[in-house]
């Protein structure tokens, strides 16, 4: 493209209408990184660009009030919201009423944003003063207008994490805990919606401060853990599941330790490491060697090199002396006293962990799956 005029004379339609879109998200990109942008020189650029193809309107006045906000600028992008959700031109303003619901969700968020500064000044007053009433009587108007904004949106099929959260949040403070629960189960369930893991972290979130059964939070965090085994959230997993009185939650707990400490995000992990030893134990005691052997058998042609490789062993070592401990338990019940890890480690003099690490080649030599008692 050599120019916008160059660009209205083609022949193509839909090079034509796509023209000022281009110029938009290249002109706003420069003026957002270039040194010598102002405030002032993107709102006279945004405000021309947006009567070029009337397609644009929404979608520039969007973009423009989140410039705003990230400058702090929150009255200014109030105002630019405020305008664009009355906007309509002819039949072009139905098949835009997606942006137009997103443009009324962020107008709601800003509304939301003053809802929690009210909140706030709110717990800072007597109960018995007269200014508690006045307040409380501005953040239920403040709420009820927020509430409006948001709810159209999340109801249509998308990733809508703020919204959620901020919805959810005012709802529970004035008491709409059913209310609260159908938003969260129908964001987190919905086959409509796509999969997103922070809707079932946000529900769960809530069913803990309700104090749900535990059988309950399991299921919202079985199906977290089949989207991300990694996420933090797959510890406290584990722990309900150890917690449990079914023999197929504590198998798929240790199914979980092992999951998280696939993932190289995760190998210096102490708690999951120290988990893992511990439960690694436990499981073999409690004669469930065929548990472990599930696990071990997809990953014992990759986790030595991964996990216990002589490097890792020295590395480990100089960096957490208590994080080497626990891996080279966990090597020594999966690959034996032979593995380099193990024999590393359990060979290092080390005052303090002495004794444990006199523990350490006691639960190995009776406990690890290579020996031919097991």
């Amino acid at each position: 493209m050599h120019s916008f005029l160059q660009i209205l004379e083609d022949t193509d339609s839909n090079k034509r209408q796509g023209a000022p879109e281009i110029i938009w998200r290249l002109g706003s990109e420069i003026l957002y990184y270039h040194p010598k942008s102002s405030v002032e020189t993107f709102n006279t650029f945004a405000d021309r660009m947006k009567n070029i193809g009337i397609t644009n309107y929404l979608k520039i006045s969007l973009q423009h009030a989140l410039y705003l906000l990230h400058h702090g600028l929150l009255e200014d992008a109030n105002r630019i919201l405020t305008q664009a959700e009355t906007w309509r031109y002819g039949e072009k303003s139905s098949s835009q009423e997606v942006l137009v619901n997103l443009i009324q969700a962020y107008k709601g968020l800003l509304q939301y944003y003053s809802w929690s500064k009210k909140k706030m000044e709110l717990s800072q007053l007597d109960k018995d003063d007269y200014a508690y009433n006045t307040a409380s009587q501005n953040m239920l108007n403040h709420s009820w207008k927020t509430s409006v904004n948001l709810c159209t949106l999340i109801q249509i099929p998308g990733v809508w994490d703020p919204f959620v959260k901020s919805y959810v949040e005012m709802l529970e403070f004035y008491g709409d805990r059913d209310g609260a629960r159908e938003v969260l189960n129908n964001y987190a369930y919905d086959e409509k919606f796509p999969s997103n893991p922070n809707a079932h972290v946000y529900l769960y979130n809530f069913l803990k401060r309700e104090k749900a059964p535990r059988e309950k939070l399991i299921s919202v965090l079985k199906i977290l853990y089949q989207i991300v085994p990694s996420h933090k959230l797959m510890l406290e997993f584990h722990r309900l599941l150890r917690k449990s009185d079914k023999q197929e939650h504590h198998k798929l707990g240790l199914e979980v330790l092992f999951g998280i400490l696939d993932f190289a995000g995760c190998t210096k992990n102490i708690t999951a490491w120290k988990y893992l030893a511990k439960y690694l134990k436990q499981t073999l005691m409690g004669s469930h060697l065929a548990w472990v052997q599930e696990e071990w058998n997809s990953r014992k042609s990759w986790w030595p090199s991964f996990h216990f490789s002589h490097f890792w062993a020295k590395r480990n070592w100089k960096d957490d002396k208590t994080l080497a401990c626990e891996k080279a338990l966990v090597a020594g019940l999966l690959l034996g006293k032979g593995c380099k890890y193990f024999r590393y480690v359990s060979k290092q003099d080390h005052q303090v962990l002495k004794k444990k690490m006199k523990q350490m080649k006691k639960s190995v030599k009776k406990y690890s799956i290579v020996n031919s008692g097991l």
